[in-house]
């Protein structure tokens, strides 16, 4: 792993440490259905609704890279069941080790998943202000899940924070294939993230687009659309919206 602005967390860490101190295996579930969109990317597509008992929080897009060493995951889900099945899809596809969880932003659809992944012991990587925005909000979000799923879905739903955070660039190594993080300024948020697997030229951008959906800005507007105009000189072949279709053309998807 190479980066320019990469570090660990110590209390995030400690907090880690202590989720998996309680954190039972759970039982085998089905795994998600995933499209491969390019050679080793896999994309699960979320459904066009809000969290409830049925979806149990499986409302946007997630996905996984599998390098020769090693596999990233790209966003979680929701909930710690969809993450649990995003897990199943993984091992599906492949043993090697899963090293990475990256989440491209804070919301809960994007990270509630992660618990699911505790067992793999792998870097939690997000943008530098996740930490904060995770601490400020897990609570409400902890409760809205339950509110919309009940209580049995929300009993062993847990916030895991990061553990690496990305305050400019940072190189992720899979073996063999590299993927680029670049840390954004206020847009849809003030912690969003992108992904680039250099090997197939395809980008993950997280809600910094939303497709067949109307988009939810939790930062700023106007920084949203310079960066989407931004984006469009990004050197992809495709993307990988945070809401939509698996992938798009790229940058004819902007």
């Amino acid at each position: 792993m190479a980066g320019m602005a990469a570090f660990l967390w110590p209390d995030a860490r400690k907090v880690l440490a202590g989720v998996w101190l309680f954190w039972a295996a759970p039982a085998q579930a089905d795994p998600l259905p995933v499209f491969e969109v390019a050679h080793g990317v896999f994309v699960h597509v979320g459904r066009h609704e809000e969290t409830d008992s049925a979806n149990l929080g499986d409302i946007a897009n997630c996905g996984f890279i599998v390098g020769n060493d090693a596999v990233a995951v790209i966003d979680t889900g929701g909930s710690t069941a969809v993450g649990r099945r995003l897990r199943e899809a993984v091992r599906s596809r492949t043993d090697r080790p899963i090293r990475y969880v990256v989440n491209t932003h804070m919301h809960p659809d994007h990270v509630l998943g992660n618990a699911a992944f505790l067992p793999d012991q792998p870097g939690f990587v997000a943008h530098r202000n996740v930490q904060a925005a995770l601490a400020a909000r897990g609570d409400h979000y902890r409760q809205a899940f339950e509110a919309a799923a009940g209580p049995e879905a929300a009993a062993d739903l847990r916030i895991v924070p990061p553990t690496i955070a990305v305050s400019d660039r940072l190189e992720l190594d899979l073996g063999g294939r590299v993927l680029d993080l670049v840390a954004r300024p206020v847009a849809h948020t003030d912690n969003d993230l992108t992904v680039l697997d250099r090997e197939t030229a395809t980008l993950w951008t997280g809600d910094l687009l939303f497709m067949e959906r109307a988009p939810a800005i939790d930062g700023s507007i106007l920084g949203w659309l310079r960066l989407l105009d931004g984006l469009g000189a990004e050197p992809a072949a495709r993307v990988v919206p945070g809401h939509g279709p698996p992938s798009a053309p790229w940058p004819g998807a902007a």
